[in-house]
């Protein structure tokens, strides 16, 4: 077997955050966040995932300091992270520092359009720290980041 199949045959492990406020979606205004609950979305993922051959392991919390250990946690257990923070996004200089200290590739994901939002919300601690931010696409972004995280690890990336 040469090379590029053996690395395209790789299965990964991505590690799905959600952050604060994730688990009313379905009770959130649906013009920005949809229908999908965070269990309905969280299969989609899992179906999307598993069509890139990739292995994905889901957290949710509310608590910030949760969300931080987590990040702290995932040395050796995930090979890349895709995260929404949800409005710790924009103020939680904790979570950027964890992030950092996890140094994973990562995305940043947020199914509204934060950059059509209020302005505090165009503001992102992490941003610098992930190679990619998807937002605005509504639970098809989260697709998308899949995809830009399985080419990254497969460049041996970020």
């Amino acid at each position: 077997m040469n090379d590029r199949r053996a690395m395209n045959s790789r299965r990964y492990r991505i590690e799905v955050m959600h952050g604060v406020n994730l688990d009313q979606l379905g009770r959130r205004d649906p013009l920005l966040y949809g229908t999908l609950t965070l269990p309905e979305l969280e299969r989609q993922i899992e179906g999307h995932a598993r069509e890139l051959r990739l292995d994905t392991r889901f957290f949710h919390t509310n608590h910030e300091g949760t969300f931080v250990e987590r990040l702290h946690a995932l040395s050796g257990q995930a090979d890349a992270v895709l995260l929404n923070p949800g409005s710790w996004t924009h103020y939680a200089w904790a979570i950027r520092d964890a992030l950092e200290i996890a140094a994973l590739p990562a995305v940043e994901i947020h199914l509204s359009d934060v950059q059509r939002r209020e302005q505090w919300r165009r503001v992102s601690v992490i941003g610098d720290l992930c190679f990619a931010t998807i937002s605005g696409r509504g639970p098809d972004g989260y697709r998308e980041a899949l995809v830009r995280l399985r080419s990254e690890l497969e460049r041996g990336g970020a």
